[in-house]
């Protein structure tokens, strides 16, 4: 008697497995434990599901259900979505760790037998959890990927927005972070829009190139049974069914893809954020960020510190780290489908997850900023700034640009050495270094006069800006 009560134990945990007919011994806690994906993938359950019910109708199509039972196995499925939804995550009602399942696709598949019996047994047919997995994971990607392209939109009003608001405030411009030339700050802001811009354009084409549904590609050689996977492809709403089994469970490349846009997006989201950081700073003053989007010192009660931005630009390595993360999952693996490639989820997941958050919280900073427009107009005229103006001046006048660059740098030496600045020279004091100065040069010498002359595509000439503005608003 105590024999065969064991035997029904081992046999009741071993009928949890959907593998479990070809093993004798019940699976080792420690190794169940390590394998089992549910907490990871549970949030699949929509697609999942989604996938199920057009799983079901193709069965029909293929003479495996008849209507009726696709029409139960439907509102089913439709039945266990609702409960999760309702329940997330979908809990594991009192059942051991080994016995309960390993991953969504088992869970829905327990759910649907509960409910159905032998019936919903027969949705597995023909079908393997290696292109169930891969077709989940486009589903997602390609939710994910427009919820990234609506909250880049979102960055992208806001800075456009503050852009126009400032199409007329000047500021230093920059290289090696030492002034170098003024510029519009509605010119430095659109920059940025250049770059999401892109980011939203990498977003498209990976979305783009997930477009295929691998449903029906089964294990690694296709299906068994006569599925339409054409039209199964077009009642899941993708363009186009895998043109190979053995690639369509392998691949992951649209998910390599879409963390790459991420952690591209995520670097200017950090050149952002830095510069955000620089100019609400004492040291630059430039810009403030009101209260409630700033932090406190727990110690030092005079500290406003913008943590939200400082986090921005360090979560850009996160996400970076679970582009290199994926990438080292398939670098090696053997055709087809591999357990490794269930590592491939908490990548992405946290990739998207942080991206999204981190467009969202810069958004919310763009539209925070309230720029100092004196102590930037005072910050891009010191530094010598115009001095680029006065060797183009002397290159129009048909002095060679090399000898022009050498005169102005002596100019600004001996206007450093007297703590002058160069708008300060007289037109007596220029012409001591070059007679090609007249009496125009003093045009040249004022901020207006400088980014005026910057009147080419792309340039920070306010006629170029508002050109500039206009373009990216259509």
């Amino acid at each position: 008697m105590g024999g065969a009560g064991q035997a029904d134990v081992k046999g009741f945990a071993l009928s949890q497995q959907p593998w479990g007919g070809r093993f004798g011994e019940e699976p080792d806690p420690l190794i169940h434990e390590f394998t089992r994906s549910l907490d990871v993938d549970r949030r699949l359950f929509r697609e999942d599901i989604a996938g199920s019910r057009a799983w079901a109708k193709a069965l029909v199509r293929a003479g495996v259900l008849t209507p009726e039972e696709q029409s139960r196995i439907d509102v089913a499925l439709q039945e266990i979505e609702s409960d999760f939804t309702d329940n997330f995550p979908p809990p594991l009602a009192g059942e051991g760790r080994v016995a309960a399942p390993e991953d969504i696709h088992m869970l829905v598949e327990k759910r649907l037998r509960e409910k159905l019996g032998p019936l919903g047994g027969k949705l597995h047919t023909g079908r393997s959890r290696n292109d169930q997995v891969a077709l989940d994971l486009r589903l997602y990607v390609g939710g994910a990927g427009a919820q990234l392209l609506e909250a880049i939109t979102g960055l992208e009003s806001a800075l456009i927005t503050r852009a126009e608001e400032h199409v007329d405030t000047v500021m230093p411009g920059y290289t090696h972070t030492q002034r170098a030339q003024p510029v519009l700050l509605a010119h430095h802001l659109l920059a940025y829009v250049e770059m999401l811009h892109r980011d939203a354009g990498r977003i498209a084409d990976a979305l783009r190139r997930a477009d295929v549904s691998p449903l029906g590609a089964g294990a690694l050689a296709g299906s068994g049974f006569p599925i339409d996977r054409g039209a199964l492809a077009h009642d899941l709403g993708f363009g186009a069914a895998s043109a190979n089994s053995l690639d369509a469970v392998a691949d992951r490349d649209f998910v390599v893809e879409l963390l790459a846009a991420c952690s591209i997006a995520m670097i200017h989201l950090s050149r952002l954020c830095g510069e955000i950081v620089l100019w609400t700073s004492i040291e630059f003053s430039f810009a403030s960020l009101p209260d409630a989007l700033t932090s406190g010192s727990s110690m030092m009660p005079n500290k406003k510190n913008p943590c939200a931005a400082e986090l921005v630009r360090a979560k850009s390595g996160r996400v970076a780290g679970d582009l290199v993360n994926l990438l080292m999952v398939l670098k090696g693996l053997p055709l087809a489908y591999n357990r490794d490639l269930q590592e491939d989820k908490e990548a992405l997941f946290d990739g998207i997850d942080t991206t999204l958050a981190c467009l969202h919280v810069t958004a919310r900073l763009v539209r925070g900023l309230r720029f100092d427009r004196d102590v930037m107009r005072r910050a891009a005229l010191e530094g010598y700034t115009l001095a680029t103006e006065l060797a183009d001046y002397l290159s129009r006048k048909g002095m060679p640009f090399r000898d022009a660059h050498h005169l102005v740098g002596r100019m600004v030496a001996e206007a450093i050495a007297a703590h002058r600045g160069l708008e300060s020279f007289s037109l007596a004091e220029l012409q001591r270094f070059s007679p090609l100065f007249g009496a125009e040069i003093v045009d040249h010498l004022t901020l207006e006069g400088a980014l005026g002359s910057r009147d080419v595509v792309g340039g920070t000439a306010p006629a170029r800006v508002r050109e500039a503005l206009a373009n990216v608003k259509a």
